[in-house]
């Protein structure tokens, strides 16, 4: 008779399970990027076969870029706090706060040059950490749900911006931050903007993949009752990834008045969805546990490609929301079986998944 399995022996058997479900959701997350750089690379060849005189431009593509790479930044944050299976619906107000005091930190400065810029900079960060960090502490200490928390402070930020501002945008940006971040290139059409932007997503990637601080938040993200057992203090994580996306809503609000070179108050109602929803596109699981910043990035492109080619075709640009809603929609289902195919030990492909759908039977209400 086979003894029964003591307790030291019940982990080391489970631990081969354990290693190669992380390993098939691994190349399901490298599978699922593939396959979101293919949809992007579709989108471009249809528009660019439709309109090849105008879409196909060195300024038009420039001017994709640029409207990505405020959203990018977001972007980045978002993925890590998607990854730990939260969500931070207050990215979009907290980049109008920071940029709200940032301009009236410099404007009361009276500069023009580069050290009210800097101080602004500096003011567009702390902000942005403050309400970061607040939106951790109240999750992770307070355990008070991320949507409530980020949904409550969403209407904060907005709020006491409106009552800084008067409802009224600020114009009061250093010259020199305009022409030299906002519309200067560093070489031929590479815009300094999206350089910056560049360097903090490959800093991002460099965080998430290489580093102890991404393993944890995978590790968050996965099973954080197994991150306590082995001496992980999943509360600090949490406050440090929410501050992480409060620090880049800070550094987004300051590029965004070196571009437009006003606050926004009233134009950045849907960036928060924007964001998830390209996160989400490019293959980060809402579940929790896996994604990847270089996905979002690809995500990201989606909309903002979508519609520039839909105006410049003479399709009203509202129907990109309708088909971003669609892929969204369509994203969180492929996750949906796929992470459970993943566990399970099989693989699914996205032509299994389509057939899946379309074989599935419809079913009628027996009459009685």
């Amino acid at each position: 008779m086979t003894p029964p399995m003591t307790e030291q022996e019940a982990p080391v058997a489970e631990q081969p399970i354990e290693e190669a479900s992380r390993g098939r959701m691994a190349r399901l997350a490298r599978l699922q990027a593939l396959q979101i750089i293919v949809v992007l690379a579709v989108v471009v060849i249809i528009f660019s076969a439709i309109e090849p005189s105008k879409f196909l431009t060195v300024f038009n593509l420039r001017g994709i870029i640029i409207n990505t790479s405020i959203l990018a930044l977001l972007g980045v944050g978002m993925t890590f706090v998607i990854i730990t299976g939260g969500i931070d619906l207050s990215v979009g107000s907290v980049l109008v706060f920071s940029g709200v005091i940032a301009d009236k930190t410099m404007a009361g400065m009276g500069g023009q040059g580069w050290g009210a810029s800097g101080v602004g900079l500096l003011v567009a960060l702390a902000c942005g950490l403050a309400w970061g960090t607040l939106n951790g502490v109240l999750i992770a200490r307070a355990k008070v749900p991320s949507l409530i928390v980020t949904l409550g402070t969403l209407g904060m930020a907005l709020g006491l911006s409106q009552v800084i501002t008067g409802g009224v945008d600020l114009r009061d940006v250093p010259t020199v931050l305009v022409n030299k971040i906002g519309f200067g290139n560093l070489f031929w059409q590479v815009p300094n903007l999206s350089v910056i932007v560049a360097i903090v997503v490959v800093l991002g990637i460099i965080l998430l993949h290489r580093t102890r601080f991404g393993l944890y938040t995978y590790a968050v993200g996965s099973n954080p009752e197994a991150g306590r057992r082995v001496g992980l203090d999943v509360g600090r994580h949490l406050v440090k990834v929410y501050a992480l996306s409060g620090l880049l809503a800070g550094l987004a609000g300051f590029l965004n008045l070196a571009f437009f070179q006003s606050t926004t108050i009233g134009g950045q109602s849907n960036t928060n969805l924007n964001v998830i929803a390209g996160v989400v596109i490019g293959g980060t699981s809402l579940f929790g546990g896996y994604g990847s910043i270089f996905g979002s990035i690809i995500g990201l492109f989606i909309p903002a490609t979508l519609q520039n080619g839909f105006v410049i075709v003479g399709i009203q640009p509202f129907w990109q929301q309708v088909v971003v809603g669609a892929v969204l929609v369509a994203a969180v289902w492929v996750d949906q079986t796929r992470r459970a195919a993943a566990l399970r030990g099989s693989s699914v492909g996205l032509g299994d998944l389509l057939g899946k759908l379309l074989s599935r039977p419809v079913t009628t209400p027996a009459r009685n």
